[in-house]
Order: C-alpha cells, then sequence, then structure tokens
C-alpha cells in the first residue's frame, strides 16, 4: 500500500528534476545559443575575435554559465535515477552511467572555450605569435569547443533512451511522453551523425535537433507543471 510520506517523496522528486530541467536548458541557452550568437562569427577569426575582446565579460558570464550548465546536468542525473530506480533498477543504474559518462568530458571541454580568451589577452609570452596568427588560433579553439559538445553528446543523447523507456514503464507521466523522450535520443544521434559523417547536409541535422529539443522541452513542462500518478508503480 502507498503510503501518503512516499507519494509526496515522488512527487517532490520528480519536481525537483524539473526545476534541475529547466536550470540545464537556461544555462545552456545562455552559454550556447546567446553568448555564443553574438561573439562567435564562423570563419571569421579576425570578427570572432573584435568581439571577444569587446565584449569580454559576456563571453566570461557564458564560461561560467557553461560549467553551472554542466553541473546541474550531473545533479539532474542523480535526481532521475533516484526517482526512476524503482521501476527498474539496471536500467536506472545504465542512464545513470550515461548520464555522468557525459559531464567530465564537457568540463574538460570548457578549457577549449577559455584557451581563445587566454590567447587574445595580450600576454607576454605570446608575443611570439602574430596578431592574425593569435585570432587564427581563438577561432580554432572555439572550433574544438564546439565539436567537443557533440562528443559529450554522445553520451547525453544515449542517456535519454532509458530515461525515455523507464518514465514510459513508470505511470508517472503519460506514456507518449517517455516515447517522445526516446525519439529525442534518436534525434540527437541523427544531429552527430551528420555532423561527424555527412557535413554537406547539415539541414538534415536540424531536424533531429528539433525532435530532442521538443522532447526535452516536453518533459521539463510536465514535471514543473502536471501531475505525477504515482499509484502504477506500486501496482
Amino acid at each position: 500500500m502507498i503510503t501518503e510520506e512516499k507519494t509526496h517523496s515522488i512527487v517532490k522528486t520528480a519536481r525537483t528534476a524539473g526545476v534541475l530541467y529547466l536550470v540545464v536548458i537556461i544555462f545552456g541557452m545562455f552559454a550556447e545559443l546567446y553568448v555564443n550568437l553574438r561573439l562567435i562569427v564562423p570563419g571569421d577569426a579576425a570578427l570572432t575575435a573584435s568581439n571577444i575582446i569587446a565584449d569580454e565579460a559576456l563571453f566570461r558570464a557564458g564560461f561560467i554559465s557553461g560549467l553551472f550548465h554542466h553541473t546541474s546536468f550531473l545533479l539532474l542525473v542523480l535526481v532521475f535515477y533516484r526517482l526512476l530506480r524503482p521501476v527498474n533498477k539496471n536500467l536506472a543504474l545504465l542512464m545513470l552511467v550515461l548520464g555522468l559518462g557525459a559531464v567530465p568530458i564537457m568540463m574538460l571541454n570548457m578549457l577549449n572555450q577559455f584557451a581563445a580568451l587566454i590567447l587574445l589577452s595580450g600576454v607576454d609570452y605570446l608575443a611570439v605569435f602574430t596578431s592574425g596568427q593569435l585570432q587564427a588560433l581563438a577561432l580554432l579553439f572555439l572550433d574544438f569547443h564546439g565539436y567537443g559538445y557533440f562528443v559529450a553528446g554522445i553520451y547525453s543523447a544515449l542517456f535519454l533512451f532509458p530515461l525515455g523507456y523507464l518514465l514510459f514503464k513508470s505511470g508517472y507521466v503519460p506514456k507518449t511522453l517517455g516515447i517522445l523522450v526516446i525519439a529525442g535520443c534518436f534525434g540527437y544521434l541523427l544531429e552527430l551523425v551528420v555532423v561527424f559523417l555527412f557535413p554537406s547536409y547539415e539541414i538534415i541535422s536540424y531536424l533531429g535537433l528539433a525532435v530532442a529539443v521538443i522532447a526535452e522541452f516536453s518533459l521539463t513542462f510536465w514535471l514543473l507543471v502536471k501531475d505525477i500518478k504515482v499509484q502504477p508503480v506500486e501496482a
């Protein structure tokens, strides 16, 4: 029999997951969309360098936001593990491993972003390079940073598969939402395949990204706003 205390605990954990997912989305969108779109001009090292130097505070804020994004994602994975472990312990453990596997890669990848700022900082030991060379190297490291996200994305994409399946089986949310989250996994994987194998077909990657984004936004909204059904898990 389900106690009221346990029901409250499950609902609270689900709400916590929703809040953390929203935090992950906000920090990620600020760091990877707003800041990058404002400062980075693909293929133009000189203009990118000029933008970063002119708005160094924004660049640094984007860097810190990225760190908070990854830390929040780590906490999110742990909360999902706590929420869904009663559904299937082995799959929940797989979900945990895949989710946590992305975090160290993303954290180390942040050094590529900060390297660009160091190269443009004008420190004395970089005087052996010309201005053009430093600008080109800065853009190169920013490109490394972008591709590093895709490498880590292999784990964060696969993380969505057991997450979606566990949500599907749990009864906490509608089964269609669990299926959508699984589709989000394949959406991210499609994006990765296109980026690394078929870069000239970039438009296809946007389709996969759109599916994944819809899935994650839908799950976040549901965890934050809708009621969580507890009874089917205990049955």
